[in-house]
This record gives C-alpha cells, structure tokens and sequence, in this order.
C-alpha cells in the first residue's frame, strides 16, 4: 500500500540551478540515480515510500540557508528532517526538497549550570548519554532514537514529566532559521513570540539548528514492566484508571496492550517508573505490583537510559511499516476500555500495540498560555499503532487499525498530542489540538511564515500581520 505524499513539487530539477546551489554548499547534495540516493530518501516509518528531487545533507547553518532560498526560488516542497521519526513522514516528500540535518550533531553539556546545547539532527539516546555521564537528564520522549528537535517543537512527553515538566517547559534557547533564511537566536528575552511559537508550534516557524535545555539531577530509577494476561486485562485497566490519580509527581504509569514476543500471545504490560529515591519508589509503586496475579514483575533498579529505551522494541526499529491513530481523553470510561482489550485480542500483527501515556504533574501545571504546547490536561494520551514487516501486508494492517479506532473514538476526545497526529486526521481535529493557542499561532506563522513554506507539519496556516495603527 505504502504511505505517499499529496503536496508534490516537479519532477526534475534545473541543471544549472543545481549546479549554483552546490558551488556554494558544504554538505552533500543527493539526487535520484545518485549513490546513497535510496537510503537518503528513506524515513523511519517503512511504509512511507517517497522520492525526493534533491536531498540537502546541510553542514553548517550557511547551508540551511541555502537550501531554503533554493526551494523558494525553484518553487519546490521543503520537507525537514532532524531524526526522522515522523510517523506520517514529514521528513520527506514527492518531487521537492529535503532538507536533512543529519550532520547537526553537537552536544555541549555543561554540568555545573546543568544545561546542554543539542545540534538539530541529535535523537534522544545520544543526548541522554552524554547527560548521564554527569547524572544529569531532562524530559525527552519515551523511545531512544526519536530525535529530539522534532519531539520537542510537538511539546515532548516523557519519563519525567510528572516530575520536570515536558521538554518544552525546560527549552532554554534555539536557533532557528526562517523562510526568509535568516538566523534568530530566541529565548524568552530575545524575540518572545517565536520563542514561545517554538514552544509546542511544530516545525510550523523555520529549521530548528539549535536547541538548549535545562538539566536535572538523576540516577538510577525504579522502572519496568508488571505484565498481566489478556484473561485479566480489563480488571487490570480498571485498577490503572484509578490508580492514575493517586501518583505523585516522581511517579509515571503508562499502559500497553502488546504481544509477549516469546510467548507470542497477547498481554497487558503496566509500565511503570519512580523519579526520586528508590525506597520511596518501592512504597508508591508497591500497589502497582501486588494487583492481581501477574505474569511477570520485571521492575527495579535501572539506569534512566535503560528505561528510556524499554519500549524500543519494537518501536524505534527503523524501516518497520506503521500507521496509527491517536487521541487526548480525561477519562477511561468502561467502554472504552472493552473496546481496547477487543482490538488486543484481534490484532493482525504481533508488533502493533495499543498505549496509554498519563500526563500529570508539572506537565499539567504550566498555564495554557505560557508555551504554544496547550494540553495542559490531566489526562491520557491514547494511541493504537500498527506495525508489520511486509509492504503487501500494509492493506490489511491498515484496514485492522482503522476498524479498530472507530469503535474507540466515540470515547476519546476530537483532539491529539500534535506529535502524534496522523497524516490523514482531518484538519479539524489539527486545529484542536492547538487549542485556545491557535489564533496566535496563526499570527506568529503569518510573520515569520507568510507563504507556508513549512506546512508538511501538523499544520498551521497563517494569518497576514495587521497593519499597525498610524502614530499620532
């Protein structure tokens, strides 16, 4: 079936255009019948089959700029790609430009005033590894290879953001560079607006190069799995949703209905972590562990990478076929939870999952207002994903998650984590997802991106400036 792209730019490109672009570009220039060309044109969602005209592999921020003036000036689709893993593959198109920042790969840690500096093409276990080489850390994601410009322009759930917040709420800084390709270095002084833009807006506003962010003390953490039978699921989602309210800050519960790959039968896993000292970890996560009868308790002491990556199997494998669907919802009423542990028990393919991700605690605590991220919620995040090996059986996956999500949907809310929306939700379910936030969205895109060059994104259309007053 394979995913493929609607906003097409042409099909070839001026030589001569190419050949200026590239006396003056660092980086490597990659064109269809170029070695590497199929590798380039690649993402990490499998079935997101795309061929771009020219794929920008950008050095420097001299090279950004340049890649952005050329698809203006050719009239061609921009597509950015930082890590990769969009799972609608924004990171790349048909027939235009991608811009790929790769190469963006600096991490600077400074751990006496606990910051990083993060280049734009860094993912989460790079910069995770080198925080925790000084026992340090900040909310990034809930996989190890998402990169971490791109999950953290969508807001950035994690681990940690009972306890820290998401990763917008510790964004210090960012480099940028706009459709007009100019460079801004923005932080809450230093033009507010496009900073705060940043802030949960999507790659809706430039090409983000740079990012710092905030860093806290962490070690090891109390984390795992407690996994139960599908016989017992929905007495176990049951005791979830009451738990969830009861959680400290320190303390995170997500949920996953997945098949044991050795067992090869479907199961629910409660995945569970604790911020904070490990023996107060054991008394808070101790209801957790003793309900029912589980198959498995797999939690305890790890290092914080370690749970970073728990769920990397299989979802960060790179190449597999996905698709899913996602949604915001402040209850999990019985219903709903019937209708989940059905989609379990009827899955097509032993790598898809249905997850549940609480966001509590400081995540909830910011004002709507105060970052462009406005899900400011106690609730959970819901999301049913496919997966499968085999590009023949994408019909039959996707026709399985679709079913599936209309018999959920009547219990969830008509908006998503923006992160998590599919390229084919309708544009009204984009536009609540950016909530009370959206008119000044639209305004900001308006002034920094006038012409909607990045608009393969959760998209924000933009709203022309109003004209200033004239002075008296």
């Amino acid at each position: 079936m394979g995913i493929t792209g609607a906003d097409r730019g042409p099909a070839t490109l001026r030589e001569d255009a190419v050949t200026a672009l590239r006396a003056g570009f660092t980086g490597q220039l990659v064109r269809p019948g170029d070695d590497g060309y199929e590798r380039a044109r690649r993402v990490w969602n499998g079935d997101v089959d795309r061929r771009p005209a020219l794929v920008a592999r950008c050095a420097d921020v001299a090279d950004v700029r340049r890649a952005i003036g050329f698809a203006v000036e050719q009239e061609l689709v921009l597509s950015v790609r930082g890590g990769g893993h969009s799972a609608p593959g924004y990171g790349t198109n048909d027939g235009g430009l991608v811009l790929d920042l790769s190469s963006f790969t600096e991490l600077t840690v400074d751990p006496a005033a606990r910051t990083v500096r993060a280049g734009g093409g860094v993912r989460w276990r790079e910069l995770d590894a080198a925080t925790q080489a000084a026992g340090l850390a900040t909310t990034g994601g809930t996989v190890s290879n998402t990169g971490v410009a791109g999950l953290t322009l969508g807001g950035g759930v994690g681990w940690l953001m009972g306890r820290y917040g998401l990763a917008v709420d510790n964004l210090l800084s960012a480099e940028v560079v706009t459709a007009d390709g100019e460079l801004h270095v923005v932080d809450r002084d230093r033009e507010p607006d496009l900073f705060w833009a940043l802030r949960g807006g999507c790659g809706n506003f430039g090409v983000v190069t740079t990012l710092q962010f905030r860093l806290y003390p962490v070690g090891p953490v109390l984390g795992g799995m407690v996994v139960h039978p599908l016989d017992r699921a929905a007495e176990v989602l049951r005791f979830y949703r009451d738990l969830c309210p009861t959680l400290p800050d320190e303390a995170e519960a997500y949920c996953a209905l997945l098949t044991d790959p050795q067992a090869g039968v479907p199961v629910l896993a409660l995945l569970l972590g604790y911020n904070g000292p490990l023996e107060e970890g054991e008394e808070v996560l101790r209801p957790a562990r003793e309900f029912g009868s589980p198959l498995a308790d797999l939690v305890g002491p790890t290092p914080y990478v370690a749970r970073q990556s728990m769920l990397d199997e299989p979802n960060a494998v790179e190449g597999l076929h996905r698709y899913w669907r996602s949604a915001f919802t402040e209850t999990l009423d019985d219903d709903l939870l019937d209708v989940v542990v059905d989609m379990a028990a009827g899955f097509t393919s032993p790598l898809s999952a249905v997850l549940f991700f609480y966001v509590h605690g400081a995540a909830t605590r910011v004002p709507v207002g105060d970052t462009a991220f406005a899900a400011r919620r106690t609730q959970w995040d819901v999301d049913v994903i496919g997966q499968w090996t085999e590009v023949s059986e994408s019909a039959r996956h996707v026709e399985w998650l679709r079913a599936s999500w209309a018999r959920a949907e009547a219990h969830l809310q008509g908006s998503a984590y923006v992160n998590h929306i599919a390229a084919d939700d309708a544009p009204e379910k984009v536009r609540a997802s950016f909530g009370p936030n959206l008119d000044r969205l639209r305004r900001i895109k308006g002034r920094y991106d006038p012409a909607n060059l990045f608009r393969l994104n959760p998209n924000i259309t933009p709203v022309a400036p109003q004209p200033r007053p004239p002075a008296d």
